[in-house]
């Protein structure tokens, strides 16, 4: 091919003529270049900052970070057991009992609702993450959402038992609570008449025990009213 266009070049063919006696495809970008077309320019991906950019790279795994002598191992050893070497599902560990530690009452603590809050946050800032990079990932938005609505219900309890913790932890946590939307229904003709309904229900019910309340207040008059009587006629 390229000894084609050589040819054909030296014949003192056009460009355009020469590459295609020589079999190049229009689509080349070769090809656009020599019939003067401009170049589409590629955007660059914004870069995406990371939860995890803060952990040091020497520090090693969680399920090697107690063990015994882990001092004196050879440095290769230790790069390889460290997280530079790990993957992300190790860095998420490591992140989790980083923003455990900020909200835990006490160094046993693993099931409070402070932890269990920040256990769920490192899990939904992951998968965030993994969403601006792969953002027709479904099933992963999916789990995000649920996790998003079992922290939001743990927030709503703990705000309603201890509130004082409750703005520790979103302070520690970075996390910004807001309250659900009030629920909306589209009102619709059945809701109207049926909502209709219910007042105009309601409203009759009211008059039935308003009813019943004044007849009741009349016998108690009466009967305060004769027993009055009585204890008069009664002598002394």
């Amino acid at each position: 091919m390229l000894r084609g266009l050589t040819t054909a070049l030296l014949r003192g063919w056009n460009a355009t003529t020469a590459m295609t006696a020589a079999g190049i495809p229009s689509k080349c970008p070769l090809f656009q270049t020599a019939r003067g077309y401009p170049r589409a320019v590629r955007k660059r991906k914004p870069e995406i900052s990371s939860h995890l950019d803060d952990l040091p790279p020497t520090m090693l795994m969680k399920k090697y970070a107690k063990v015994p002598d882990i001092d004196k191992v050879d440095e290769v050893v230790k790069r390889m057991l460290s997280l530079e070497m790990a993957s992300k599902r190790e860095k998420v560990k490591i992140k989790k009992e980083q923003l455990a530690d900020k909200v835990r009452r006490s160094p046993n603590d693993c099931g409070s609702l402070e932890v269990q809050i920040a256990y769920l946050t490192a899990r939904i800032r992951a998968l965030q993450e993994h969403l601006q990079k792969h953002h027709k990932d479904k099933e992963n938005r999916r789990q995000m959402m649920m996790v998003i609505d079992r922290r939001k219900l743990l927030l709503k309890t703990l705000r309603k038992r201890e509130y004082d913790v409750f703005e520790n932890t979103c302070k520690q946590l970075d996390i910004e609570y807001t309250f659900p939307l009030p629920y909306c229904r589209r009102a619709t003709r059945r809701w109207v008449v049926k909502k209709a309904l219910c007042i105009r229900v309601f409203e009759e019910v009211k008059k039935q025990k308003a009813l019943e309340k004044l007849k009741q207040r009349e016998v108690r008059a009466r009967a305060a009213k004769d027993q009055a009587v009585q204890k008069e006629g009664t002598p002394v």
